[in-house]
């Protein structure tokens, strides 16, 4: 079934919160991984989720975004150019909704309007971002022109649409979605506006999210809850072929792709202090493994939530 595809056209300005200091120099964002983490405390007590910069072995990390008290900024998706990154954060001044940094001299823009949800995309011509916004039955996945800031939803999407990936052509965009019974992973061809659901289960305790294409197009990784716990999977664009990469008793979860497709990078809190109190979830660190599962490495290495990494190109 085709459906057709919309465009609500929404103009918002570009507006500036000022530049930040980094911690390092940093000329661009080629080849390093990208990743949020609340390490840096407030005080007397507050912690501020920023974005991290690190060499693709974990050494030479570098701070980029300096929150304040009440501010955030977290799951980032870096430029095709690797000059810039998008997060979704929030600023004393404009609040919350999407934001883009300089990795050069870490100055921060707004994007978009408050409202929007994690996990925005970079579209691989460096132009458009894809984005999702609202809650619930009403989340749903825009794309905004970075030049003119212009928006258009993408309509004739399920609802509760979110978790945006493009495909590396930029002729679709995986995304998540709630399923018959639970949340699935789909894809939406942008031309036609097709939609085809690629994850399928009839179990409501298995859920498929955090879709992220390969560099070439032959292979989608996301991961997969059963129970609770999360593994990293990868398929084919059509659903088909699906592999569990990971195999262990604590989360692994949001994959993302080297720049030539050998290595996936993922958040895990394997090896965590397990509590009754503490979700799993909240303080994993961030892991590498090789494209079929093996060789699998620890990056960072401290008490608090290091999660969300991307991989500059």
């Amino acid at each position: 079934m085709v459906n057709k595809l919309g465009a609500t056209v929404i103009f918002m300005l570009l507006q500036s919160t000022g530049p930040a200091v980094l911690a390092q120099s940093v000329t661009d964002c080629r080849g390093r991984i990208v990743f949020d983490s609340d390490r840096r405390q407030i005080p007397p007590v507050y912690r501020t989720p920023d974005l991290y910069l690190m060499a693709s072995d974990g050494s030479r990390e570098r701070q980029l975004t300096f929150s304040k008290p009440g501010e955030f900024s977290r799951t980032p998706s870096v430029s095709p150019d690797g000059q810039r990154i998008v997060f979704h954060g929030r600023r004393e001044l404009d609040g919350e909704g999407l934001y883009v940094v300089t990795c050069a001299d870490g100055h921060v823009t707004r994007v978009t309007a408050t409202g929007t949800s994690p996990g925005p995309a970079w579209a691989p011509d460096g132009r458009q971002i894809a984005f999702s916004t609202g809650v619930g039955a009403a989340r749903a996945i825009s794309i905004v022109d970075v030049d003119t800031m212009t928006v258009r939803k993408l309509e004739g999407l399920p609802s509760d649409s979110s978790a945006p990936s493009w495909s590396p052509d930029g002729n679709h965009i995986a995304f998540v979605s709630k399923g018959a019974v639970t949340w699935e992973i789909f894809v939406v061809e942008l031309g036609s506006a097709h939609v085809q659901q690629l994850t399928r289960t009839t179990d409501a305790r298995i859920s498929s999210q955090g879709p992220a294409w390969s560099p070439d197009g032959s292979k989608i990784a996301f991961d997969r809850a059963q129970d609770g716990n999360f593994d990293v999977y990868i398929m084919n664009p059509d659903g088909t072929g699906i592999v569990q990469l990971t195999h262990d008793e604590d989360v692994d979860a949001r994959p993302a792709w080297s720049p030539d497709g050998r290595s996936i990078v993922f958040h895990s809190a394997r090896g965590r202090p397990r509590s009754a109190s503490t979700d799993d979830l909240r303080f994993p660190d961030i892991y590498v493994m090789a494209a079929d599962g093996s060789n699998v490495r620890r990056l960072t290495s401290n008490p608090y939530f290091n999660g969300h990494p991307k991989w500059g190109p």
